[in-house]
């Protein structure tokens, strides 16, 4: 088991009711754990559409998560 902290925005931050927790994971990857917390959460937004950040750096999906980790998922912004 790791610990990853994870930092939420946006709509992931209103589907989960705070905008950051710790949590206990066994080790698995991004695409993983986003699905662990979609299923949870009920996110509307489909990891296709997200990005995925590790301790501030964008990666793959198949990013392995190490103890410690800080974790974002980036949706799209727009502006104008």
């Amino acid at each position: 088991m790791i610990h990853v902290h994870l930092r939420y925005f946006a709509s992931f931050a209103e589907a989960t009711g705070r905008d950051a927790e710790t949590l206990m994971i066994d080790h698995q990857d991004g695409a993983a754990l986003f699905a662990t917390l979609s299923a949870r959460f009920q996110f509307r937004m489909p990891m296709a559409r997200v990005r995925l950040a590790v301790n501030d750096h964008f990666v793959d999906w198949t990013h392995r998560l190490q103890d410690g980790d800080h974790v974002v998922f980036i949706p799209p912004v727009s502006g104008g």
